[in-house]
């Protein structure tokens, strides 16, 4: 199922599961004049009995932060990079060397980070902190070893590797992408 089928199902099991639309949803929290993201969800879950799926889809609809919202998917990967520009490159390298594994996937921009997909997603790349760029991989069964870090159980990926410039990316790390790239497709 792709993403917008993914989300649109969402919306609709939303009006049917509450009785509400995603429109009222979101004006409701906008009534409430709650800023931070964490905040309208606790705020969902506890006075309205939602789950966590529900307030989280309501809280970015609110606040127009989901990757559906924006008008432009490279304006997204702008957003990602800014106060983190010298990381930029990083993400550049990888996702050549990556097109040079085949074309057949697709790269999703989200708000805080952009999933690589084929039949599934098979990599995350994200600018995590000013000087830490994570590469997610999803890896199912590897045992973590040299760059390679085993991911906490439930994370979005099985494993990560972190690299602050794109001096890093060599050819272990571009094995374990392709790796993952494989098993995806």
């Amino acid at each position: 199922m792709d993403v917008d089928k993914a989300v649109q199902s969402m919306i609709d099991n939303l009006h049917k599961n509450t009785g509400k639309t995603l429109e009222e949803w979101v004006s409701l929290v906008k009534k409430e004049g709650i800023e931070k993201h964490g905040e309208v969800i606790k705020m969902l879950k506890e006075k309205h009995s939602l789950t966590h799926g529900f307030a989280n889809l309501i809280a970015h609809k609110a606040k127009g932060s989901d990757a559906g919202s924006a008008e432009n998917q490279d304006d997204l990967i702008i957003v990602q990079y800014k106060g983190k520009e010298h990381l930029k490159p990083i993400y550049d390298h990888l996702i050549t060397g990556i097109r040079s594994f085949g074309e057949d996937f697709e790269i999703a921009p989200k708000v805080a980070y952009v999933s690589l997909r084929r039949k599934k997603q098979f990599a995350i790349l994200n600018p995590a902190t000013k000087t830490r760029f994570e590469i997610g991989l999803m890896l199912k069964g590897q045992e973590a070893t040299g760059v390679l870090i085993q991911e906490k159980p439930n994370a979005m990926c099985s494993h990560k590797i972190n690299v602050s410039d794109v001096s890093d990316v060599n050819e272990e790390i571009m094995n374990w992408i392709k790796m993952a790239f494989d098993q995806a497709g």
